[in-house]
Order: C-alpha cells, then sequence, then structure tokens
C-alpha cells in the first residue's frame, strides 16, 4: 500500500524551526539564529505540535529539551532536511564550484587538516573546502541536518553516534603542557598531585575528552584542582598558557607544533589511559559526493603520514 501523504500543512519552515530549537535548546537562541521573531518561533513549534498531535519538547525545565517523540522527529526531520539539501547540492554541482563542508575539531587542525586541505586545493578550481570549528556535538547536529559533510576528530560517545559511521585514523592522547620554565619543570621528582597548587584549564563538559580526563585526575586522586577555567578554544590556551602559570589539559595534537617548537612543554605525566581514536564521521544514510570522497582521501593520507605508515588506495 502507497504511504499516506504528508500532511500538506507541515511546511519546510516547520522542520527548519523545530531542528534549530533542538539543536539551542532555546527558542531565544533559535530565534536569533533564524534572524526572525521569539514569539514567531514560538507559534511555529506550537503549529507542528498541534500537526504532528503530540508535545516535541518538554517545558517543564529552563532549557528546553525533547520528549521521547521530539527525538524520533529530530532524527527523521534532520535526515529529510539534509536529503533535500544534497538533492540541491547535485543539480547544482553541473554549473557551480562545489564545496565541501567540513566540521573540525581543533585536536587536527594543527597537523592533519592543513596538509589535508592542502593537497585537495590542488586538485582544481572547481572545488573548495570551507572549515567549520566548534564543540562536538556542534558539528554532530551539523552534520545530521546536511550543513557539513563529514566530521573529522575524535570518536564521540555511543549515544551521540546513532546514524553515524566512524573510521578510525589513529589514536591521540591528552597531555598537560605549560610554559617553558615553568616551576613544575624543575621538580627532580615530580608527581601529579603537584598540579594542583596551580591554575589549570580544562576541556568543558561538553567536550569529547572531559570524561577520560576526569576518569584520569580521579584514578590519581587529583579532586582539589584550581579548575576555575575551562575552554575548548585553542588559541586563548596556548595565549594564557604562555603567559602564566596555569597547567593546560588538552587533546596532544592540539598543541603538537607548540611542544615540538618548544613554546609549551608537556609535563612528565603518563595519560595513556586518556588514548581514544580520532577519524572520520559521516553520515550512515547519504552518500558522498565526488568532492567529499577525494577530501576524505586527503585526510586518510595526511593521517597516515602521521602515523608514518604507508597507505593503501581506498577509493
Amino acid at each position: 500500500m502507497p504511504h499516506p501523504p504528508i500532511d500538506p500543512r507541515i511546511k519546510l519552515r516547520h522542520i527548519t524551526c523545530f531542528l534549530e530549537v533542538a539543536r539551542l535548546s532555546s527558542v531565544v537562541k533559535a530565534a536569533d539564529m533564524l534572524n526572525i521573531s521569539q514569539p514567531a518561533v514560538s507559534k511555529t513549534i506550537q503549529e507542528l505540535e498541534e500537526l504532528v498531535g503530540t508535545a516535541l519538547f518538554d517545558r517543564s525545565r529552563r532549557n528546553l529539551m525533547l520528549t521521547p517523540f521530539g527525538d524520533v522527529f529530530y532524527r527523521y526531520a534532520g535526515t529529510s532536511l539534509a536529503a533535500l539539501r544534497h538533492g540541491i547540492d547535485a543539480v547544482r554541482q553541473s554549473s557551480a564550484v562545489t564545496t565541501v563542508k567540513v566540521g573540525a575539531l581543533p585536536t587536527v587542525s594543527a597537523r592533519v587538516l592543513p596538509a589535508a586541505v592542502e593537497a585537495f586545493s590542488l586538485q582544481g578550481p572547481n572545488t573548495r573546502a570551507r572549515i567549520i570549528t566548534g564543540p562536538n556535538a556542534y558539528l554532530l547536529s551539523l552534520l545530521r541536518t546536511g550543513d557539513v559533510d563529514l566530521v573529522i576528530g575524535r570518536m564521540a560517545e555511543p549515544d551521540a553516534m546513532l546514524g553515524f559511521a566512524f573510521e578510525h585514523l589513529y589514536s591521540e592522547r591528552v597531555v598537560m603542557v605549560v610554559r617553558p620554565g615553568h616551576p613544575l619543570l624543575q621538580e627532580p621528582e615530580f608527581d601529579l598531585s603537584m598540579i594542583e597548587t596551580y591554575q589549570t584549564l580544562m576541556p568543558t563538559p561538553d567536550s569529547v575528552i572531559r570524561r577520560s580526563v576526569d576518569r584520569m585526575l580521579f584514578a590519581n586522586g587529583i579532586t582539589n584542582l584550581r579548575a576555575n577555567v575551562e575552554t575548548v578554544s585553542n588559541a586563548f590556551g596556548r595565549a594564557y598558557t604562555r603567559q602564566t602559570d596555569a597547567v593546560w589539559i588538552i587533546s596532544e595534537g592540539v598543541v603538537a607544533n607548540d611542544t615540538a617548537e618548544g613554546l609549551l612543554v608537556a609535563l612528565p605525566v603518563d595519560t595513556g589511559e586518556t588514548v581514544g581514536p580520532v577519524g572520520l564521521t559521516t553520515r550512515t544514510d547519504t552518500g558522498q559526493s565526488v568532492a567529499a570522497a577525494s577530501f576524505m582521501q586527503a585526510v586518510r593520507t595526511a593521517a597516515a603520514k602521521l602515523r608514518g605508515l604507508n597507505l593503501v588506495e581506498r577509493i
């Protein structure tokens, strides 16, 4: 039997508005992002809930949270919008420059991404890369709605990977870095508990590495950190650490060039338990364009050089 037609009263504006409110957990923020009034956003969400016949958001909390029905609708709405965007892009590709939209976490920005972008740029003037950075949850939300073609970085927690595929490229640990000449570097018998004396820059609670960092610190009895600065900004972390006695806890890839050039120094800490996979995250329900597949191959090649291995061509 053929599927019943979609209610014609459900418009694209309903879907777009719903996805933004779900992504930001806020009517106010969604209104700013969509450049419409807050009452207009509220009315649009109410209309959609009436049309689908159920509440999509739990309004009992300060931030709007999806109900179980809303969570299901979010996944299908995101998939539908992404498919529509891919269709529009496919029609336009024959006459326009192809842009590969890449979500990149800071961990790959210093070592893997520059080489990949350089190699991809040599393929001709009809392709370009657009690099979008931000927290992992934000980038995955863009991937789910088709606003980016792929995400490069650490693998997210399993509950956030529904509908996504992950291709492991290499593994990476967390490091603790300080400025050259830091007092901790002069300690003849360094012990991890010594960092409690100094201000600590920690990854934000929603970052991919925060859980592994918390587990490592707790396992080593570190409970009194002066961790009153939380950041995933590599520019701020780098500047602040070089100007103060702060200890910066961050993914190794973010500061690899800094430590190689002697601008920052890693403390002699065994952080092996924080090792995690870094790779490519893509959608399972849509294929990649030729340009996106080419960019992914450039990333694989750059990652293989980082590992010091020979890459076997896979496309």
